[in-house]
């Protein structure tokens, strides 16, 4: 073991050990959640904040979720210490998106009682930075030459392409020559030093999937995200065979078997568990798993900035981390909220990396009344 990497367990054990199973000062005894709707983007997610006995609060992230799931689930984690989130993630098996912002505030909540990042509590960090993926938009190569103008001004060196909208169920040669057409354009464009991958959000056929792998493979996108639904192992695993471009799938899918099918198929290159679904975690097993594979993990994340703190907490603690998608939305209303719920932290990338936060917990201070002021607070 490193030297340095004994030093900082060594520093955390007697926090850690002070932290008694039952009654200690890292007892839960509040949980409490506010859904959020950006304005102008539309994107919905779910804060919830964990507080201790003794006045420790976290934060966490998920998508949008029924509000009798937290008020039935409040019992299976009310008593339970922080240092506990693994006995908590098995107590919510099932729920997976409360699941993933429960382990956000635990491991927040841990942080700051050890005052350390998360990343350092879970004994790492494996890297200083995290390199950026930026979505980019719109329904027309203009639009997506201009959304691409504003992720690079913003630092971003790879962006996530959408192919056109699919009409019908086989597309053939003249939509594979359009999608091939825009990656050259946005390439061309781009210029040097700058990746691409190719989102297909699993609308296309196998088929076409697999044609459009070929007539982009010589452009060396990042990977085709989705290119198909997984309901067919058997013709992913072909498409995956007898093509170059890589592939990546994952951020439809809720259970860890479903990405252990995926790797001992060998029908995926990348790998892509959602932030807001599985926390961190949660995708800290899945990418052991793929580890064993070589098989690389690029969590996907579309939420608020909560999950962007924690997504860059589980890039610095996976060894096959490849990259992390931050939402960069395009209206000022809704980059000014998400600072400010952030409690003035923002999403920075720079020269295509994301620095990681470096305070206690996951790093920031999120902002209760501006999550009051924006939010809709759950019983």
């Amino acid at each position: 073991m490193p030297k340095a990497m004994a030093m900082r367990r060594l520093r955390l054990a007697p926090a850690m050990q002070a932290a008694s199973p039952r009654g200690g000062p890292l007892e839960v005894d509040q949980v409490r959640g506010w859904e959020l709707l950006e304005p102008v983007t539309g994107r919905r997610y779910t804060l919830v904040r964990v507080t201790t006995r003794d006045g420790f609060s976290g934060w966490g992230e998920c998508g949008a979720i029924p509000e009798h799931d937290l008020v039935e689930n409040r019992s299976r984690i009310l008593g339970t210490p922080a240092t506990a989130y693994e006995v908590v993630r098995r107590r919510l098996e099932g729920q997976a998106g409360l699941r993933a912002a429960v382990d956000m505030a635990l491991l927040d909540i841990v942080g700051r009682y050890t005052k350390a990042p998360v990343y350092q509590a879970l004994g790492g960090p494996t890297r200083n930075k995290a390199r950026a993926l930026a979505q980019i938009e719109g329904a027309t190569d203009d639009q997506l030459r201009a959304s691409m103008e504003r992720a690079r001004s913003a630092g971003y060196r790879a962006f996530l392409v959408p192919v056109p909208e699919a009409s019908a169920a086989n597309q053939g040669r003249a939509f594979v020559e359009k999608v091939r057409r825009r990656l050259e354009s946005l390439r061309a464009a781009g210029g040097e030093g700058f990746d691409f991958a190719l989102d297909a959000g699993g609308a296309l056929t196998t088929g076409d999937a697999a044609s459009v792998s070929t007539a982009v493979e010589r452009l060396h996108p990042l990977w085709i995200d989705e290119p198909c639904r997984v309901s067919n192992l058997g013709a992913v695993r072909k498409l995956a065979a007898e093509n170059v471009t890589p592939i990546g799938f994952g951020r439809h899918l809720s259970r860890a078997g479903d990405f252990q099918d995926l790797l001992r198929e060998e029908a995926v290159d990348v790998l892509r568990p959602a932030v807001a679904v599985h926390g961190i975690t949660g995708i800290r097993r899945i990418a052991a798993l793929a580890e064993t594979y070589y098989v690389a993990v690029a969590p996907y994340h579309d939420g608020g900035p909560v999950a962007t703190a924690a997504a860059l907490h589980l890039a610095a603690s996976l060894p096959n981390f490849f990259a992390q998608q931050i939402p960069l939305p395009a209206a000022e209303p809704a980059r000014r909220m998400r600072i400010e719920l952030a409690g003035g932290w923002s999403e920075l990338v720079v020269d295509g990396f994301a620095q990681l936060p470096t305070g206690p917990g996951l790093g920031i201070a999120v902002d209760q009344k501006a999550v009051e002021r924006y939010g809709r607070s759950l019983a």
